[in-house]
């Protein structure tokens, strides 16, 4: 799947409920998502490390989607000048 893909995805399934919660709590879900993939990563079996990954995948998208902006675009500079 290509990240526009993904974010098309998330549009569909979610867009008009993650609107409606708003960034900021999106942003909280992501920070708790990123809190449980860490756990995972940890403690976790590799079952639940995909897992975790996928829901923060899934939450960056939505809030990039939020945002009105690309994932693509957000990581050109990776391929332009690295950090």
């Amino acid at each position: 799947m290509e990240l526009q893909q993904l974010q098309d995805l998330m549009e569909n399934l979610y867009g008009e409920a993650d609107r409606d919660r708003g960034m900021a709590p999106t942003v909280a879900w992501l920070c708790e998502e990123v809190g449980e993939l860490a756990q995972a990563v940890r403690k976790g079996t590799p079952e639940q490390q995909l897992h975790e990954l996928g829901d923060v995948l899934a939450w960056v998208a939505s809030l990039a989607n939020q945002l009105d902006l690309s994932l693509e675009e957000a990581l050109q500079r990776y391929v332009t000048d690295p950090p």
